[in-house]
Parts: structure tokens; sequence; C-alpha cells
């Protein structure tokens, strides 16, 4: 499987609920790098899984809603605990909408996944990696 990754990054406020969260229940700020890998059995007639700029430039657009927002204030997150688990799984989904349209520059089924990764540290991550067909 070959795959191409991008990177970028966004700073939020948010808050949980739930006693396991402790002090993290009070709104608090994160900076989250995100990562999206794009993964391909076969490479393109150009030699590539997806081209890098588009991949940028999806990504970008996935985050730019989330950066610089307390998500406890998007109507999308009501009553959701916007956890680093949680957050992968959203990144996907525009992720594969726009693979799925074609926005990455592959024909219809030539990419086989995504997988997003949330580093809310140097040393903790988590992970959604699903199929797009």
């Amino acid at each position: 499987m070959y795959a191409v990754e991008v990177s970028g990054q966004i700073m939020i406020a948010h808050s949980f609920r739930g006693e396991v969260f402790g002090q993290a229940q009070e709104l608090h700020g994160a900076t989250f790098v995100v990562r999206a890998a794009f993964l391909a059995e076969r490479l393109d007639d150009n030699g590539i899984v997806v081209d890098i700029g588009r991949a940028h430039e999806v990504l970008d657009a996935a985050l730019k809603p989330l950066n610089y927002r307390n998500l406890d204030d998007l109507p999308q997150f009501k009553g959701v605990n916007t956890t680093t688990e949680f957050l992968t799984r959203y990144v996907f989904d525009r992720l594969a909408e726009a693979a799925r349209a074609g926005s990455l520059g592959r024909r219809e089924r030539e990419l086989a996944a995504i997988r997003v990764t949330v580093a809310e540290s140097p040393s903790a991550r988590a992970w959604y990696e699903a199929p797009l067909w």
C-alpha cells in the first residue's frame, strides 16, 4: 500500500462533559497537529498516490471551519464531546467526501483508504482509518 501524508494545525477551545475528563470539563484550549494519509494500492500514471498540493488544499478546507473556534459554540457539535478521537472521524468524513468527489485528482475507486491522525501533544495522538468504498 502506498501513502501520501500531509499535515496541518488547528487551535481550538472546547470543554468536555463527564467525570472521566477531570479538569478538562472546564473550557480549555488545545493546539492539534492533524495528519491525513491517503492510501492507494497502485500509483497513478504520473507515479503518485495523490497530488500533494491538492491534498493540502483538501485538508486545509476541512480544518478551516474549526481553527480559532470554540467547538462548544458550533451547532454541528452541540451535545458532543469533541475529543481527539471524535475529531479524527470528523476530519476523515470531510476528506472522504472530497476524495469521492475527485478533488484529489484520482479516478473513482483508485484511492483505497484515508487515515487521519490528530496529535494533542508530542506523546499523545489518536487516529481513524477506513476504506473509502
